[in-house]
Order: C-alpha cells, then sequence, then structure tokens
C-alpha cells in the first residue's frame, strides 16, 4: 500500500491510498492549501508506519 499527494484542479493538495491490487481504497475526501497540512492528514489517518507517500 501507499499514499499517494497530488494537486487537483483547483490547486489544492490531495491524497489517496492504492491497495496492494493497485485499487484506491481511501481519499483525502477534502483539499488542503498547504502540502504540509496534507502530509499530516495522512499521518492522522495511517495505521502502518510502513506506508509510502508519494508527491506526484
Amino acid at each position: 500500500m501507499a499514499y499517494y499527494i497530488y494537486k487537483d484542479e483547483k490547486g489544492q493538495w490531495r491524497w489517496y491510498l492504492l491497495a496492494a491490487n493497485n485499487r484506491k481504497i481511501a481519499n483525502s475526501g477534502e483539499g488542503y492549501w498547504n502540502l504540509q497540512d496534507c502530509k499530516h492528514a495522512i499521518s492522522l489517518v495511517s495505521t502502518s508506519g510502513q506506508c509510502q507517500v508519494y508527491t506526484i
């Protein structure tokens, strides 16, 4: 599993979580103006410190 961070059409940061089978199983549900806020949101919902986080 891995988290992916991206910018949406409004220029806000969002994330989604891909399972091992490449299916999206979670997303941020809201945009963040600051990249650091987006990363913090991932840390709040992450149950595994072993998931990679990629900014795309």
